[in-house]
């Protein structure tokens, strides 16, 4: 597995090594111990979520204030543009985002770690994505940063339509407005 650093400390993306052949392709998705010697990290991962989306779907910008969790995120099947919004009030890199391409194709999966609101926009006909986290999901405890909040200008992917967004994104706060970590 190889490690890259991203803009935004603590964020990383992690590319397997894929052993492939006609028959098809294999690899490790995760290994807590090798994990923990290249990034650092001593993640203890407590739920797996899995959801599949259409195209133009956008889901985000989420986050809990309490229980905050870390994450480990790819697609499946299908491709994402995948963002974090650092909202650590003491980083240097406070209200900044990083988005990239994660897909089935690329393999590559993003360590998100508390502190950050995250989110995606299905990029292909259909994609499956995958999360793992480090703390269980509070929804007394969620949050949302407006996908489009121009004081954090997110450059998502240019879609024919409008993306499609829940109610409860719809309505999420700007990040002027929010409540962020310490």
């Amino acid at each position: 597995m190889k490690v890259i650093a991203t803009p935004l400390e603590g964020v990383l993306l992690l590319e397997p090594k894929v052993f492939g052949d006609e028959r098809g392709f294999f690899f490790e998705s995760y290994n807590s111990r090798r994990f923990a010697e290249l990034t650092g990290v001593h993640a203890q991962f407590v739920q797996d979520n899995h959801s599949r989306s259409l195209q133009g779907v956008l889901r985000g910008m989420h986050y809990q204030i309490q229980q905050a969790q870390g994450k480990l995120v790819r697609a499946t099947s299908g491709s994402v543009f995948d963002v974090v919004v650092d909202l650590r009030k003491s980083s240097k890199t406070f209200g900044q985002w990083f988005g990239t391409e994660l897909s089935a194709e690329n393999k590559l999966q993003m360590w998100i770690p508390p502190g950050f609101a995250h989110g995606f926009m299905v990029t292909s006909a259909a994609a499956e994505f995958l999360y793992k986290t480090t703390d269980y999901w509070a929804p007394e405890h969620e949050r949302s940063i407006l996908w489009n909040d121009p004081a954090i200008g997110i450059e998502w992917p240019t879609l024919a339509t409008a993306p499609l967004l829940s109610g409860k994104d719809q309505a999420a706060a700007l990040l002027a407005d929010a409540e962020v970590f310490a």
